[in-house]
């Protein structure tokens, strides 16, 4: 079954195998091995708890877990075998999938739960493809979290200030370290095309050729850690939280979507006189309907939140329109098998797999239910009302009420999610900030 693994670990002499799998939040869990020991042992076991932890490390409530802690049976998906490009010794890295001791697949594990969404497409002939876009910051070395962020030096001397959206200039800043991240996404044949400046200070923007919607979850998975790698190499942080700095844009995970016939190889979004498909319309219809009552996925954390407000490049409403980026849902300018729909909705603080289920998951919704947008938008949707719960406690209410998408995404990994997010919530209200000190602590 794994010879072909077997193959590739000899021909290109690799001496160190990382087992990974993402956890609830994207983190990168697992184990290295030893070459050696992984072609006599490709399989191998961790607790499922492994899964659930909230991005401080802690797990949901003893109710919501099953305190024997037992193993997951971990099976290495061949299709993921890649170089670790900044390893000093001949690494690679391999994803692996989650099993329960029966074989069935574990439906807390992130990869599962996308690669549930896609069997109802897979059911109806379709099969879904996306390109996500990713925002990401370079700072300066912040090794105290009670500083403020600071852009990083760039080969002037100086740190970036302003708004340099689009400036060749501001990313020449920082050629060797975007070599780098391009040799190191080679190497892993990760597909990224275009890079930009984005709107914030030493903001920027890269994008992926579209494909396979579990093969770019992968490859998002895998570009944040290559990111932040590059960047520790050149000595500064790459951050891929939505709002890490005050006064500055938040950053997003734009996701473009379509959907294939399996059967014409068409894309499905269009008719053959290259008009809008009706499940083109109706994919907006779900998404329209059930993108505010599944934010949690969207705006995971705390922080999410502060990137959505107007007038900050961020969306404040599930209005669509074409060509429109002041709306949620946004029709880019393209050819009839190009014609797609852009949710603007994402921080790049999510889950990759776990965005792309969900938002697949609202379009399938939409199909299922055949439900019709709203009149396409041409205007300003900053000026029509928030549409959105403005707390991550409101979005887990909306979330926990949405039984279709429980349904479609599996309810035990929503209950599972909610109460990994209901115990960050808690965690972050025992923090006192600096602003409360700043203010509160000899004025009040």
């Amino acid at each position: 079954m794994y010879n072909s693994i077997f193959e590739w670990l000899k021909e290109q002499r690799i001496t160190e195998v990382e087992c990974i799998l993402p956890d609830i939040t994207g983190v990168a869990r697992g184990k290295i091995i030893p070459k050696d020991k992984f072609m006599s042992e490709p399989e191998m076991r961790l607790p499922e708890a492994v899964l659930i932890q909230t991005v401080t490390g802690d797990f949901p409530s003893d109710d919501m877990m099953d305190l024997t802690d037992p193993d997951m049976e971990l099976r290495p998906d061949p299709a993921t075998i890649r170089h670790v490009p900044w390893a000093q010794d001949p690494t690679a890295s391999i994803i692996y999938d989650c099993f329960t001791p029966d074989g069935l697949p574990v439906e807390t594990a992130p990869r599962n739960v996308l690669k549930r969404v896609l069997k109802y497409y897979e059911n109806m002939g379709l099969e879904p493809l996306v390109a996500p876009e990713m925002e990401f910051y370079l700072i300066s070395p912040n090794p105290d979290p009670d500083v403020p962020l600071t852009p990083p030096i760039g080969r002037t001397g100086r740190s970036e200030f302003g708004r340099r959206s689009y400036a060749i200039d501001a990313v020449n800043e920082f050629d060797p370290l975007f070599e780098e991240i391009y040799d190191h996404c080679h190497a892993q044949n990760l597909e990224v095309d275009t890079l930009i400046h984005e709107l914030g200070a030493a903001q920027m923007e890269i994008n992926f050729l579209h494909g396979n919607a579990l093969d770019l979850a992968d490859q998002v998975f895998l570009f944040k850690r290559t990111v932040r790698e590059a960047a520790f190499h050149h000595k500064m942080y790459a951050t891929f939280m939505a709002k890490p700095m005050e006064g500055e844009p938040g950053s997003a995970m734009h996701i473009h979507q379509s959907l294939t016939d399996m059967a014409s190889g068409n894309n499905a979004f269009s008719n053959e006189d290259g008009s809008p498909s009706e499940l083109f319309f109706y994919f907006i219809g779900g998404l329209q309907k059930y993108l505010p009552m599944t934010m949690p996925f969207f705006a995971p954390y705390v922080n999410s939140f502060r990137r959505l407000t107007r007038y900050t490049a961020a969306p404040t409403n599930v209005e669509w329109g074409y060509d429109n980026r002041t709306v949620g849902l946004r029709v880019p300018r393209s050819s009839p098998q190009g014609r797609r729909v852009e949710n603007r909705l994402a921080g790049v603080d999510v889950n990759p797999y776990l965005a792309t289920a969900c938002s697949l998951a609202c379009g399938y919704l939409g199909i299922k239910e055949k439900l019709q947008p709203s009149a396409p938008l041409s205007s300003n949707a900053y000026e029509l009302p928030y549409q959105f719960p403005t707390t991550v406690e409101e979005s887990i209410e909306r979330l926990r009420a949405c039984e279709p998408i429980q349904e479609i995404m599996g309810k035990r990994f929503v209950d599972m999610y909610i109460g990994v997010k209901e115990k960050e919530v808690a965690e972050y209200f025992r923090v006192i900030s600096p602003w409360e000190r700043k203010y509160l602590l000899l004025h009040v």
